[in-house]
C-alpha cells in the first residue's frame, strides 16, 4: 500500500481534526449554548492523508501470528511476574494461576497500596521478590506478612516495580498498571527480554513509537491482553503474510447507546456511569459512554497490527459477545466469540501458542442458540466526536497519541468531579490536541512521552469551562 506522507511540518499546519477519518459536525449544540468545533464543512472530505512520519515504527504484528520454531516452551509452570497485582488485571491473572498451578507460577508481585490484598497474594502464590509503590507502607506490609514463614524479598517504590519487571526468572511479565506509570516497567522488561502480556494502555498509545522497535531489538513479543486485541490477535492466527486486509473493533455503544444526540447536553455524571451491559471503573466506564475506549482501542490496533487507521473500523455490536473481527483480502470475516470475561485474553496472552483447558464450572461455554441473536449498527459520529479525535491523533502521530489519551483520562476526572459538563470532554481534549500541535514530537524518546503526557494533563486541567473552555492562563 503507498503511503502519501507529509513531513512534521506540514502536519503541524493542518487544524488537528483536518487529519479525521470522517466528518466532524458537532454544530448541533451551538444553539444551546454548549461548544460549536471548527470542523469541516458537511460533506467536505479532506484529500491528504496525515501520517507522522516517513520512519513508522514496526507493528508488534504485522498483520499475522506466528510462533518462530526454537521458542522456549515450558516443561513445568511458567514463570511470570505481575505489575499492578492489586488491581482487576491483576486479580483476573491471580485466579487464572489459582485454577492452572501445573502451567503458571507466580515470581514476583508489583502492587499500589493496597496491603490487606497484596499479603494475601503473597500468602496464596509465594513469590521470590514484592514490590509496593507507596513506601510509607512497606513496614505495614512486612507486619502483615510477619505470621507466615515463607517471606519474599521487598523493595519498595519505583525500583521495585522496576526490578519485579525484571525478575531474571520470569518468562513474561503482565502489566496491569495504569497510565504512563506502566511505561518505565515495561521498557525495563523488554530491555531484559521479557515477553509481555500487555494490559497498560499507555505502553502503545503514548509509547508505541518508542517501545516498537526497542522490542523488535530485544526480540520481545507483546501480546495484548484486552479482549479487543485479543480477539483479533486470535483472528490471525496462521494468515500468510498481506491477508490482512481490514480490523473491524465491536462496541457495546456505552450508557448512551440509545440516547438522542439533542439530549447528550443535558445528561449527568450518574447517567454515564449506568452501563447496559456491566459494572466497571467509573473512568472506563465513562470512556465506554464517548467511546473514547473504542478511539484509543484504534490506535492500539495500528501499533500492534500494521494496520492503516483507513483499514480500522468500529461497530456497535450491544451484545458484546464478538470481541472484534477481522476482513481477509479475499473479504472473508473472521471474529473471536465468548462472554465477557476478561481472564480468558489474559490466559491466551500467557499460554500462546498453545490453549489451556478451561473447565465448564469456571469458565461457562457460550451457547449461541440461548442466546438468540447477535445485532450491529454504525456508530454515530456527531454523538461520537471521540473516534474523530483519535483518528486524528492517530495520523499525527508520535506525541499526539499520548497526549490524546492524557487529555481525555484529565477531562474525565473533571467530568466525574462534576467540573466540567459531558460534552465538555471532548472539547477539552480537541483543545488540548490542538495545542500540542506546535510541538509534536514524531519520533519521541521515553521522556519526551512522559514529559507530553504531563504537560497534557496540566493543560487540560487548565482549560476553563466557564469562560466558553477556553484555556487559563498557566
Amino acid at each position: 500500500m503507498a503511503l502519501n506522507l507529509l513531513s512534521p511540518t506540514e502536519i503541524k499546519s493542518l487544524s488537528f481534526l483536518d487529519s479525521s477519518k470522517s466528518n466532524y459536525n458537532i454544530n448541533l449544540f451551538k444553539p444551546q449554548g454548549v461548544f460549536a468545533l471548527k470542523r469541516k464543512e458537511s460533506g467536505f472530505t479532506v484529500s491528504k492523508r496525515v501520517h507522522c512520519s516517513t520512519q513508522q515504527p514496526p507493528p508488534a504484528w504485522p498483520g499475522r501470528a506466528v510462533s518462530e520454531p526454537g521458542r522456549k516452551i515450558w516443561d513445568g509452570p511458567k514463570p511470570i511476574s505481575i505489575v499492578g497485582s492489586t488491581g482487576s488485571i491483576g486479580t483476573q491473572t491471580l485466579d487464572i494461576v489459582a485454577e492452572n498451578p501445573d502451567k503458571f507460577r507466580v515470581v514476583a508481585l508489583a502492587a499500589g497500596s493496597n496491603v490487606t490484598l497484596l499479603a494475601d497474594q503473597i500468602r496464596s502464590f509465594k513469590p521470590q521478590l514484592v514490590s509496593i509503590r507507596d513506601e510509607s507502607l512497606i513496614d505495614e506490609l512486612k507486619e502483615a506478612i510477619a505470621d507466615i514463614d515463607y517471606k519474599p524479598e521487598i523493595i519498595p517504590g519505583e525500583q521495585g516495580i522496576i526490578e519485579v519487571a525484571c525478575h531474571p526468572d520470569a518468562a513474561t511479565v503482565v502489566t496491569g498498571i495504569v497510565g504512563c506509570a506502566g511505561l518505565k516497567p515495561t521498557v525495563a522488561a523488554i530491555e531484559a527480554g521479557k515477553d509481555i502480556a500487555l494490559a497498560n494502555k499507555e505502553t502503545l498509545i503514548a509509547g508505541g513509537p518508542f517501545v516498537l522497535p526497542l522490542a523488535h531489538k530485544h526480540k520481545v513479543k507483546i501480546l495484548p491482553a484486552d479482549s479487543e486485541h485479543s480477539a483479533i490477535f486470535q483472528c490471525i492466527q496462521g494468515l500468510p503474510e498481506g491477508a490482512l486486509r481490514r480490523v473491524i473493533l465491536t462496541a457495546s455503544g456505552g450508557a448512551f447507546r440509545d440516547l438522542p444526540v439533542e439530549k447528550l447536553k443535558e445528561v449527568k455524571v450518574a447517567d454515564a456511569l449506568k452501563h447496559p451491559n456491566w459494572n466497571m471503573g467509573k473512568k472506563i466506564t465513562v470512556d465506554s459512554a464517548t467511546l473514547f475506549n473504542k478511539g484509543l482501542e484504534v490506535i492500539e490496533a495500528h501499533y500492534l497490527f500494521g494496520a492503516e487507521y483507513d483499514d480500522i473500523d468500529i461497530v456497535i455490536h450491544p451484545q458484546s459477545i464478538i470481541h472484534s473481527m477481522i476482513e481477509t483480502q479475499d473479504s472473508s470475516i473472521l471474529a473471536q466469540l465468548g462472554w465477557p470475561d476478561m481472564r480468558l485474553p489474559i490466559l491466551y496472552t500467557l499460554s500462546w501458542p498453545d490453549r489451556v483447558y478451561c473447565s465448564e464450572i469456571t469458565w461457562p461455554r457460550l451457547d449461541l442458540c440461548k442466546l438468540g441473536s447477535l445485532t450491529f449498527k454504525i456508530p454515530d459520529n456527531v454523538k461520537y466526536p471521540s473516534m474523530d479525535l483519535a483518528y486524528a491523533a492517530g495520523r499525527a502521530g508520535g506525541t499526539m497519541t499520548g497526549v490524546l489519551s492524557a487529555a481525555n483520562e484529565k477531562a474525565v476526572e473533571l467530568f466525574i468531579d462534576e467540573k466540567i459538563s459531558y460534552l465538555d470532554i471532548f472539547k477539552v481534549v480537541e483543545l488540548t490536541c490542538d495545542k500540542h500541535r506546535a510541538e509534536l514530537v514524531t519520533l519521541p524518546s521515553l521522556e519526551e512521552i512522559v514529559h507530553y503526557d504531563l504537560w497534557a494533563r496540566d493543560y487540560a486541567a487548565s482549560v476553563q469551562p466557564s469562560a466558553g473552555l477556553s484555556p487559563a492562563l498557566v
